[in-house]
C-alpha cells in the first residue's frame, strides 16, 4: 500500500509539474502576433501525416533516418506498456493486461525488439555525435549545453531502455523458478538471454526486477518534465508544427499588412488613417514574430541539416540557420522568465536583433530556402532573417552598402542596377 501511494504521488506531482511548464511554452508561443493558418484543413493534415508521422524529409539521408525511425517508433510503442504500469502502481496488481493471452505475448514480444533497436539506434547517434564527429553535430553554436542536452537525452533513453530490458530479464526468471505472483506469461526474445546473467536468488531478482520498474517509471516521469528545457521537445511539438506549415510556394513573398495599410492611405487620401498602436515595420524582438516564428523556435531539432544545407554557411560566413532558431528560442525564454518575474514584460534592455542575432548573419542570407527545403520538421528559419532585415532597413535605415546602392538605383532606374531602363536591352544588340 506504501508502494501504491508513492506511485500516486510520483505519477500526479509529475503530471501537475508538467502541465504548469507547458502552459508557460503555450504561453510564450501566444506572445506572437496573430497568423491565420486554419485554412485547407485536410491539406495540413496530409502534410502533418507525410512529415511528423511518416518522417517523410528525414529519409532525404537514408541511414540517420532508419535509426530515427527505430528510436521514434519504439519509444512512442513501448511507452504503450505505460498504461500497464500505471495500473500495476496504482493498483498494486503485475502484469495486470496478461488475462490478453496470446496478444499479450506479441505485445512484450513487439516491445523487447524496439527496445533493442531503441537502445542501438541511441548508441549509433552517440558514436556519430561524440567519436566519429559529424560536422553539422559539432558545430560552435552546439557548444555548452545544447551539447549536454543532446547526450542527456541519448544517455536517457539507453538507460531506459535498459532498465525495461533488465525488468523483464528479471521477470523471466522469476517465472522459470515459479516465484510466488510471477506467473508465466509474455514472450521475451531479448532479456531471456540477459536473464542467463542474472543470480538465482529469489529475494535478489525480486530486488532487481522492483527496481529496474521504480527506475523506469521515474526515468519516464523526469523525460516527460525535461521536456519543456530540452530540444527534445520536437517529440509532441513536430505535429502541430508541421500541420500549421505554410503551403504557399517557399518563394513566396508576402506583403507587410502594416506597409500595404499605410501605402493604400497615400494612395487614396479619402480612406481613413491605419488606427491604434503605431506599427512596427519588420521584427526587433520575438513579440514582433508571428505564433507560428514562435512554434518553430520550440520545435526546433538543432539536427543541422538547415545549415549543412545553407549555401552562406559552406562558404564560411558566419550564418547558421540553426542557430537562428536556437537564438530566437534562448531569446523567448528570457521574455518568458522577465513575465514570471514581473507579471509582465518589462523592458531590459535587449532584444533579438543585435543581442542573440547580428546583422552580419541577417545580410548574409542568400534568401535561397535551403533551410526551409531541408529541414525535417518544416521550420522557416528565411521568415525571421527577412523580418530582422525588414526593421533594419525600414525602421533604422541601416543596410549594407551593396543594398543601398541597389535601393538607390531602383529609385532612380527603376531596376537594380547602374544602367537606365532604355538601355536594359543593349545587350541583345552585341
Amino acid at each position: 500500500m506504501i508502494g501504491q501511494l508513492i506511485f500516486g504521488v510520483l505519477l500526479i506531482a509529475g503530471i501537475i509539474l508538467f502541465y504548469k511548464n507547458a502552459s508557460k511554452i503555450y504561453r510564450n508561443i501566444r506572445l506572437g502576433k496573430s497568423l491565420d493558418r486554419s485554412d485547407r484543413p485536410s491539406e495540413r493534415l496530409k502534410v502533418m501525416l507525410l512529415v511528423a508521422f511518416g518522417q517523410k524529409k528525414m529519409f532525404k539521408k537514408p541511414i540517420p533516418a532508419i535509426l530515427h525511425l527505430f528510436v521514434y517508433v519504439g519509444f512512442c510503442i513501448i511507452n504503450i506498456e505505460m498504461l500497464e504500469i500505471v495500473i500495476d502502481g496504482l493498483f498494486g496488481t503485475h502484469r495486470v493486461l496478461s488475462f490478453m493471452g496470446g496478444f499479450y505475448d506479441f505485445l512484450i514480444f513487439s516491445f523487447e525488439i524496439l527496445a533493442f533497436l531503441v537502445l542501438m539506434g541511441c548508441v549509433v547517434f552517440a558514436v556519430r555525435r561524440n567519436i566519429l564527429k559529424l560536422k553539422r553535430l559539432n558545430q560552435s553554436e552546439l557548444d555548452n549545453w545544447p551539447k549536454t542536452d543532446a547526450n542527456l537525452i541519448l544517455t536517457a533513453e539507453i538507460l531506459l531502455m535498459a532498465a525495461f530490458l533488465l525488468m523483464n530479464a528479471a521477470d523471466y526468471k522469476l517465472q522459470q523458478l515459479g516465484a510466488a505472483h510471477y506467473h508465466a506469461v509474455g514472450s521475451f526474445p531479448i532479456s531471456q538471454y540477459i536473464a542467463s546473467w542474472l543470480p538465482d536468488q529469489v529475494s535478489t531478482l525480486i530486488g532487481i526486477e522492483r527496481g529496474a520498474w521504480w527506475f523506469h517509471i521515474i526515468g519516464v516521469l523526469a523525460f516527460l518534465n525535461y521536456l519543456p528545457i530540452s530540444k527534445h521537445l520536437h517529440i509532441i511539438l513536430a505535429f502541430p508544427n508541421t500541420y500549421f506549415s505554410n503551403l504557399e510556394p517557399k518563394g513566396k513573398f508576402e506583403n507587410m499588412p502594416s506597409v500595404t495599410a499605410e501605402v493604400q492611405v497615400m494612395l487614396d487620401p479619402s480612406l481613413p488613417p491605419p488606427t491604434g498602436e503605431p506599427t512596427r515595420f519588420g521584427v526587433k524582438d520575438v513579440q514582433d514574430l508571428t505564433w507560428k516564428n514562435l512554434l518553430d523556435a520550440y520545435t526546433c531539432t538543432e539536427c543541422g541539416r538547415c545549415t549543412a544545407a545553407c549555401p552562406a554557411n559552406m562558404t564560411g560566413k558566419l550564418l547558421s540557420p540553426r542557430k537562428i532558431m536556437m537564438d530566437t528560442r534562448d531569446r523567448l525564454t528570457d521574455v518568458g522568465l522577465n513575465i514570471d518575474k514581473n507579471g509582465e514584460f518589462v523592458d531590459d534592455g535587449k532584444s533579438l536583433l543585435d543581442t542573440h542575432i547580428s546583422r552580419e548573419e541577417i545580410w548574409a542570407c542568400t534568401s535561397c530556402n535551403a533551410c526551409v527545403e531541408q529541414c525535417p520538421v518544416n521550420i522557416n528559419p528565411l521568415e525571421i532573417i527577412i523580418g530582422l532585415r525588414q526593421y533594419a532597413v525600414m525602421e533604422e535605415s541601416q543596410a549594407p552598402a551593396s543594398v543601398n546602392n541597389m535601393f538607390s538605383n531602383l529609385e532612380n532606374n527603376g531596376a537594380p542596377w547602374k544602367y537606365a531602363q532604355a538601355d536594359r536591352a543593349n545587350w541583345a544588340n552585341q
